[in-house]
């Protein structure tokens, strides 16, 4: 597959399963190598600071990227 110039891969401009500043639940699936839980939704890695591996978490989306996002924790 070619790209003209300017073009764009795609995947950047999907729409993510997630959005700033609302709150999502989750269950941490693992653990980063910098020590942040990592929940998905609908496949879409959010790593959540303060968490551990197996728990139930309840965090605020406050970064959206192209590739993950990044929730605070609200309830655990």
């Amino acid at each position: 597959m070619s790209y003209r110039f300017g073009s764009r891969k795609p995947g950047f401009n999907v729409k993510k399963p997630v959005e700033l500043d609302k709150e999502y639940e989750a269950e941490i699936e693992n653990i980063s190598t910098r020590g942040d839980g990592i929940a998905k939704i609908e496949g879409f890695i959010i790593f959540v600071p303060n968490t551990k591996k197996g728990e139930h978490a309840k965090f605020k989306i406050t970064r959206v990227g192209n590739r993950f996002a990044i929730g605070e924790l609200v309830q655990a």
